[in-house]
């Protein structure tokens, strides 16, 4: 599987009551095996409606969405899944170890490989100071730890499984700025010649993205870089002048 993932005019609808809601409308755009992609939009723009169907958890109502040139419908989806790794909001973490969390669903772990991404996703910052290190117990749900503790683990675990798509929804949300950079940076790193779609309201971190697809009511209202869509497409440099706390002139 190389992960070509492509949307031929997809659409996705639903009816709620007389109202037929647009939750994806004619959808078409190309992600090519190792790209990074962002989509951004505002809340309710069908950002994560995109996300489902590439997952295969939502069908389009029209339109075909393809994985290397092969309708999804058609492929095995338990196989296909397996090369995919989701880190998603909120981070949800088992009764068990960190090493544990971290390494779950993964068999002959390579100790190296752990120790990287451990590192990388700057777990050991927290571990370092706790008596049983990976081997602390996280509790239920990961309530002895904190959100940016949880977020950093789940980020880790995808890092080591080692999928051929990484999807990142809001992934760094929880944790705090300085920490964030170095993770982004460490996610590039580690998912180099993967193909990385990534969901985000912090537009600092996509900035580097080889396509941004802007999202608005269900339909893309653009395409393109960071600097392409700065100068061309008014919603994004709208979104861009927020995210720098910059106020728009009348």
């Amino acid at each position: 599987m190389s992960a070509l993932i492509e949307f031929d005019q997809v659409c996705k609808y639903y009816q709620m009551g007389d109202t037929l809601v647009k939750a994806a409308d004619h959808i078409t755009m190309k992600i090519e095996k190792g790209e990074f992609v962002a989509i951004v939009g505002q809340s309710g723009s069908g950002k994560s409606t995109i996300i489902n169907m590439i997952i295969g958890f939502l069908k389009a109502t029209k339109g075909c969405v393809s994985i290397d040139g092969k309708p999804i419908e058609e492929l095995n989806l338990n196989e296909y899944r397996h090369n995919i790794s989701v880190v998603p909001q909120n981070s949800i973490l088992f009764m068990g170890t960190i090493r544990d969390n971290i390494t779950y669903g993964l068999d002959n772990v390579n100790e190296k490989k752990l120790n990287e991404v451990i590192k990388a996703a700057n777990i050991d910052e927290f571990t370092s100071k706790l008596p049983n290190g990976l081997n602390t117990q996280v509790g239920e749900h990961g309530g002895k730890l904190s959100g940016g503790q949880k977020q950093r683990i789940s980020i880790a675990r995808a890092m080591l499984k080692n999928s051929k798509i990484v999807i990142l929804d809001e992934a760094t949300a929880s944790i705090d700025p300085e920490n964030e950079a170095m993770i982004q940076k460490a996610i590039s790193a580690l998912t180099k010649g993967k193909t990385l779609i990534v969901i985000a309201h912090r537009l600092g971190t996509i900035t580097d993205a080889d396509n941004i697809v802007v999202v608005q009511d269900g339909h893309i209202e653009a395409q393109g870089t960071h600097e392409q869509l700065k100068e061309n497409c008014p919603l994004y440099s709208k979104m861009w002048n927020s995210y720098l706390g910059v106020r728009d002139v009348a």
